[in-house]
């Protein structure tokens, strides 16, 4: 998986607005609308939102990956934002989350979603690229982390 294949400034969102899951969910989904990669943004959340009751997204160190399987979509996208300040997104380590990755992929695909997910992953797992997103002030400096 190239996540240059999914990923470019165009999807980054450096400082979102958004103080809660559910609007920090619904900003991310409004950044792949505009960028014409979701044709329908309510089935979209619906699936995303289905998701999250089923465990949090909200992993551990301040990272939340909210993700689904949806028809919403006809290939995987992805997204990313940040919210240094960090929202309540029902971590499994109980912290709050500052680095936001949503990724969508089609209902019937199966390989590229958990490529894209284990990916991002290795790359994230580290504190020292963790904190180098979080200071990036641009989103090309942000996707230098991910090597893109």
């Amino acid at each position: 998986m190239k996540l240059k294949n999914v990923l470019n400034e165009n999807v980054v969102k450096i400082d979102l607005e958004s103080n809660t899951k559910d609007d920090i969910i619904k900003e991310l989904l409004a950044i792949l609308k505009d960028n014409n990669l979701v044709d329908d943004v309510d089935l979209a959340y619906k699936d995303v939102m289905s998701r999250e009751t089923k465990m949090s997204t909200g992993i551990q160190h301040g990272v939340a990956i909210p993700h689904a399987k949806t028809k919403a979509v006809n290939q995987l996208t992805a997204c990313i934002g940040l919210k240094k300040e960090g929202v309540d997104f029902n971590a499994l380590d109980g912290e709050k989350s500052n680095i936001f990755i949503m990724t969508l992929s089609p209902s019937d695909h199966i390989g590229p979603h958990v490529q894209f997910l284990a990916e991002v992953s290795r790359i994230i797992k580290t504190e020292e690229a963790r904190n180098s997103i979080l200071a990036s002030e641009s989103p090309a400096e942000l996707l230098s982390v991910f090597g893109i």
